[in-house]
């Protein structure tokens, strides 16, 4: 079946919110699944807010993966106060649970992003990019990073992302590593070890 590009339709972003929960498998660190639901739309709604460029996969009229960026003099076209509120209250709320957990993966990040923006001044980031598991259709995510170099070709490009997550496609796609820090999360009485990583790439 021909794959199609096109802006992401807002009756999708339930389904995106699956994508955040499954593809960075959220459920290794929640096990309550009413917080999971919560946060995985605290995650697409915060990083919605950010995005410049926002499409979409669709496989006739199957929603089958979407990518988000952030590019640097562009308009943030996806704002919304009640999505920034629900941001705001859930951000607040899972530090004063989470606590150093989070703060302790924030921070790796920071550090990365700030050894590599050194020796590099990149244009924007991609802030997320999934796929939807329930199709079988290969070459969902390539379509995704084409649509995105068509638009923004030559362009330097950076993502985070970790050992939890499938970082390997980014590399098979000519992304360089550029930053490498292992954290562990104290989630509660769970602890949980990572290895956040920064990757890099001219489009």
């Amino acid at each position: 079946m021909k794959l199609q590009i096109s802006e992401i339709r807002k009756k999708d972003y339930n389904q995106a919110i699956g994508f955040a929960i499954k593809g960075m498998h959220l459920d290794w660190y929640i096990n309550n699944r009413f917080i999971l639901n919560l946060y995985g739309r605290y995650f697409w709604y915060l990083e919605l807010g950010r995005a410049t460029q926002a499409f979409a996969v669709y496989a006739g009229e199957v929603f089958a993966g979407v990518l988000l960026a952030e590019i640097k003099g562009e308009p943030k076209r996806y704002c919304s106060i009640w999505r920034n509120l629900y941001v705001k209250v859930f951000d607040f709320l899972q530090h004063h649970v989470a606590g150093k957990g989070v703060d302790s993966y924030d921070n790796a990040n920071k550090e990365m992003f700030k050894k590599y923006s050194e020796s590099h001044a990149p244009d924007g980031e991609i802030i997320f990019l999934a796929a939807n598991p329930d199709v079988k259709i290969k070459g969902i995510g390539t379509a995704l990073l084409n649509e995105l170099e068509k638009r923004e070709k030559e362009k330097e490009i950076y993502l985070y992302t970790d050992s939890a997550c499938t970082y390997q496609f980014y590399e098979y796609r000519g992304f360089e590593l550029v930053g490498e820090k292992d954290v562990v999360l104290k989630l509660g009485k769970k602890n949980v070890e990572l290895t956040c990583l920064l990757y890099s790439k001219v489009l």
